[in-house]
């Protein structure tokens, strides 16, 4: 499901983050928001970011194309300044990448009033599916591309793999945090929104968008083989999508106040 590109040409480090994405240039022409393995938490970001972007991409939702993008070992030994140079030395072999959307802008209040209520309720679901804490009033991660959202960094989501005690319980929390979500008050029914996309997600999808997750980023877990650590991805997915009801439930309770 996800292209491997190779990237020819550092163009510009992005520096609204801590973990210094970069727009790159790859061997089909293409620009690329570069998101590095060896940057901030490391693996675990892109696993949440693959994850996030194929099941929302699945399901319908304006977000850019997910690519692997392959860092030769040479490709930054010629950076002069020397954060960047470790953090693309650091990075060599597969990292993720997602179009760049070229003259592209933030979301304001104006552009906000003007989302529509079921994209707005189906955004939220989908966050709170993959518990994204990182789409609020203050960092919508939401930019307008020739005058449509786009939904865009997923890296936050999945935050129970950073420690996985307990981590089947978890799966069906109701996921308090969705209340500062920024589209929240924009939103219609947040359950009916749900009817359609739990079935889009069926059993057979979820192993085919879990099964893209590299090797080569499953470390850290507490698991024997990246084929189990695979299969706990998969559990959690769809202890989740089990439990969707709770989530639904605290997210029209959230929109209700909101509202």
């Amino acid at each position: 499901m996800v292209r491997t590109v190779a990237a020819t040409r550092y163009v510009t480090p992005l520096r609204e983050g801590g973990s210094l994405p970069a727009i790159v240039e790859a061997d089909d022409d293409g620009l690329y928001v570069l998101k590095f393995r060896a940057a901030g938490q490391g693996p675990k970001a892109l696993i949440a970011e693959l994850l996030g972007g194929e099941i929302g991409r699945a399901l319908g939702l304006p977000i850019p194309e997910v690519v692997f993008v392959e860092l030769d070992r040479e490709f930054g030994i010629n950076e002069p300044d020397p954060e960047i140079r470790e953090l693309l030395v650091a990075s060599a072999g597969l990292n993720l990448g997602l179009d760049y959307l070229p003259g592209s802008l933030g979301l304001d209040a104006v552009s906000l009033r003007a989302i529509d209520a079921g994209l707005a309720a189906r955004a939220v679901w989908f966050d709170a599916f993959i518990t994204n804490v990182d789409r609020t009033q203050k960092n919508p991660n939401i930019l307008l591309w020739h005058r449509d959202p786009w939904l865009i960094d997923h890296g936050a989501a999945f935050y129970f793999h950073h420690s996985w005690d307990g981590w089947e319980a978890r799966a069906a929390s109701p996921f308090p945090a969705i209340r500062d979500h920024v589209l929240l008050s924009r939103a219609a029914s947040i359950a009916g929104a749900g009817e359609g996309m739990a079935r889009t997600l069926t059993p057979a999808l979820l192993a085919e968008i879990v099964a893209g997750l590299p090797d080569a980023w499953l470390t850290d877990v507490p698991f024997e083989s990246p084929a189990a650590t695979r299969n706990a991805y998969l559990r959690y997915l769809e202890l989740r999508l089990a439990a969707r009801e709770s989530f639904e439930q605290e997210a029209e309770r959230a929109r209700a106040q909101r509202l």
